[in-house]
């Protein structure tokens, strides 16, 4: 006689509606989590690159030890972002040994995702005091070097959803000819 085989236990009831919608939604959620971190890793804002082009002296006068001219320069913004950068406190200060010479304000603005945008500023200085025998640009004979400090910042859209502040600094010296007032050179 063959051996008696027993019935297999019953089946479980099949798991109800809610059971799999709360799995669901807890998925979903896991999911969303992982996605936006993963997002945001790899479309994280990066500050502006400012570069100074150029830099001009329409005017340069030197009279009894005091210089006075106008400095126009030419700086480079760069937006590295995959979102539009909106910048809306940005200065230019123009110092000399420390001291300020002066100051401009730069108006808000937009710049395009993966663009570079031109900007212009010039500097009216008026006469200043200036010890001839202890002027050097750059070691380069007799050289006046002044200072131009550029600050821009601004947020950053990321996913269309996401604000975020970022901020560049750049410090540029220009070294300036006493005798010709021309532009000997300029670094960053």
């Amino acid at each position: 006689m063959p051996p008696h085989r027993k019935n297999p236990p019953p089946l479980p009831p099949p798991p109800t509606g809610r059971t799999t919608l709360s799995s669901c939604i807890v998925a979903t959620i896991f999911l969303t989590f992982i996605t936006i971190i993963i997002l945001i890793i790899f479309f994280k804002p990066q500050p502006p690159t400012i570069s100074l082009t150029a830099v001009q002296l329409p005017s340069f006068s030197v009279t009894n030890a005091t210089v006075t001219f106008t400095l126009s320069h030419y700086v480079a913004v760069y937006n590295p972002n995959h979102g539009v950068f909106t910048h809306y406190d940005t200065s230019v200060h123009l110092l000399f040994a420390g001291d300020q010479m002066g100051f401009l304000f730069v108006p808000a603005g937009k710049i395009e995702a993966r663009r570079k945008v031109y900007l212009a500023a010039t500097f009216s200085v008026k006469s200043f005091p200036v010890d001839l025998d202890r002027v050097n640009g750059f070691g380069v004979g007799s050289g006046l070097e002044v200072e131009l400090r550029m600050e821009i910042a601004g947020r950053v859209r990321v996913m269309h959803f996401f604000m975020h502040d970022v901020e560049a600094k750049a410090e540029c010296k220009v070294a300036i000819g006493i005798s010709d007032g021309s532009v000997l050179g300029f670094r960053c």
